[in-house]
């Protein structure tokens, strides 16, 4: 039996790279997929997918860094599907830059797409979530890095998420709900172009990870939070993952 059958999980950012693969992952182990973000014909490619492969999912479009947009589409997908049983924060707008380059608004952009959009998600699926519910929130190992050059605001942000998700777990733990983060590295449509540059800096990267490749968005990060919100990993919750082919433990 497939482990997340009769659950319905909720991923945002799920057209393309992480998200995508999370969403296919969730629907090969069962699970009913809410596929959200802004553009419909990525979501819908997402969802085409999973229905090549036998899943059920659906399209919905959503701005998560807008209120009235998140608390609509959740209403629509409790519509679509009765429930919700897993949410997956993955949608994010990365703001990268030095401390005296990166501007306000994109630092303020990355905040409400992250954190607050994670904030704003965990609470209004929260009644729906009790008794056996599961999130799961994208961090990232920004934060550990020895020389965080360019990347501050960026770190900040993904640290926001994981402090509200530690504080989540400790809180909703009495109502059965799971809360756990990733931090993933991972063949992204952004990381591919990079790479594809080729050049030093790839290659030192490269050489950075002791695996030696970047991680397949769904076979390496999906499975894995497939295995998280099943009933596997019960006992499981407050936890910072990462999946990075051993990365941050180097730098």
């Amino acid at each position: 039996m497939a482990k997340l059958k009769d659950k319905v999980a909720l991923v945002t950012g799920g057209g393309q790279g992480v998200g995508q693969g999370i969403a296919l992952a969730l629907a090969d182990d069962g699970a009913t997929v809410a596929v959200l973000g802004r553009t419909m014909v990525t979501l819908e490619a997402t969802c085409a997918e999973i229905h090549r492969r036998g899943g059920e999912a659906a399209p919905f479009v959503c701005d998560v860094t807008d209120p009235e947009d998140i608390d609509d589409a959740i209403q629509e997908v409790i519509d679509e599907f009765g429930g919700i049983d897993i949410l997956v924060n993955n949608a994010q707008i990365v703001p990268l830059g030095n401390i005296l380059e990166v501007s306000e608004d994109d630092f303020i952009l990355g905040l409400d797409s992250g954190p607050l959009a994670c904030f704003r998600f965990m609470r209004a699926c929260y009644p729906y979530l009790r008794d056996d519910g599961c999130v799961i929130n994208l961090a990232s190992s920004a934060a550990m890095r020895n020389d965080s050059s360019g990347y501050g605001a960026y770190a900040a942000v993904k640290e926001a998420i994981r402090a509200l998700s530690r504080a989540a777990a400790c809180e909703w733990g009495r109502d059965n709900i799971r809360v756990n983060c990733i931090l993933p590295l991972a063949n992204s449509p952004g990381m591919e172009y990079w790479m594809g540059m080729g050049g030093p800096d790839v290659e030192e990267f490269i050489g950075s990870i002791p695996l030696g490749r970047v991680g397949d968005c769904e076979s390496d990060i999906g499975k894995v939070v497939s295995f998280l919100c099943s009933p596997e990993a019960s006992y499981i919750t407050g936890h910072s993952l990462p999946i990075d082919g051993g990365q941050a433990l180097l730098r």
